[in-house]
């Protein structure tokens, strides 16, 4: 990793990287999950993800353009669509499970894409776990490992494969070795905060691990729930409110700089007038 220059430590020892550090301390030490302290709003639906891994793994594949409780309320949903979360019939009968998630109230968004992932998930558990998703975190492993393990399924990438190993140890008390390995996932509220705080000046996953690795160089990875909480809860895209930040007072508040989610829609002509901006994503 480049040696980082005097500016760069500067941002890293900021009272605003400072308090996101302390927040994720706290959220560590609570064993928070990604809402709060549960995952869903609706108890069956966190039941089911806290008490079953191949429940857990399927939320991951949710987690994608749409709000986290609604995802992680996908599993038991799909549960109680199809009379169970059997593996073999998962795997098997996609057809079923295509008409599961195209019932409306459509179950996501992208209704064609996770049920092949859904489906594609449960053959390899099958294949290569015994039908036992705990056995990717098993023990002795580590976190670049489970990270890896998890990189392999279709839908889960680098964002993905970084939250669910963080919410592992986190919220589920996975030991898992090498914890100065974990990022922060590359996501919108994460990439908000960390762009209006002046932690980064570029809008890029290596940018913003770099930056996690420097603030916190034991657990880059315990720096992503408190960004994406304070994205969500108070650096918001429109009207920010950063009186009450948890890190307001030492932000310098660069609240013009709003990086794009995915599905964000724009015209041709704005799309173009994106390509050749210098400022690139932050628009």
């Amino acid at each position: 990793m480049p040696v980082a220059g005097p500016a760069a430590c500067c941002r890293y020892r900021s009272g605003a990287a400072v308090g996101l550090l302390r927040y994720g301390r706290e959220l560590a030490a609570a064993g928070a999950a990604q809402v709060g302290d549960a995952f869903t709003d609706d108890d069956e639906a966190d039941a089911l993800i806290k008490s079953c891994p191949e429940a857990f793994l399927l939320g991951v594949l949710f987690t994608q353009g749409i709000p986290a409780e609604r995802a992680w309320r996908g599993p038991g949903e799909l549960r109680r669509r199809l009379g169970h979360l059997d593996l073999a019939r998962l795997a098997a009968e996609t057809e079923a499970v295509r008409e599961a998630f195209a019932r409306r109230p459509m179950l996501h968004r992208f209704k064609e894409t996770l049920p092949r992932w859904v489906s594609s998930a449960a053959r390899r558990l099958i294949d290569e776990y015994g039908g036992d998703a705990s056995l990717i975190w098993r023990p002795g492993s580590s976190v670049a490992e489970v990270a890896e393990r998890l990189s392999a399924f279709d839908g889960v990438g680098r964002k993905k494969a970084a939250m669910a190993t963080e919410m592992l140890t986190r919220c589920f008390g996975v030991d898992l070795s090498g914890a100065h390995e974990g990022e922060a996932a590359y996501d919108v509220q994460v990439r908000r905060v960390f762009l209006r705080a002046g932690l980064v000046d570029e809008d890029s996953p290596d940018a913003i691990a770099e930056a996690c690795r420097a603030i916190s160089p034991r657990h880059p990875g315990s720096l992503d729930l408190p960004a994406w909480l304070i994205g969500r809860q108070t650096c918001r895209p429109r009207d920010p409110r950063c009186e009450a930040c948890r890190i307001g007072d030492a932000c310098p508040r660069l609240t013009h700089l709003n990086p794009e989610g995915v599905g964000a829609r724009r015209s041709a002509r704005q799309a173009s007038e994106r390509k050749t901006s210098p400022e690139g994503s932050l628009g």
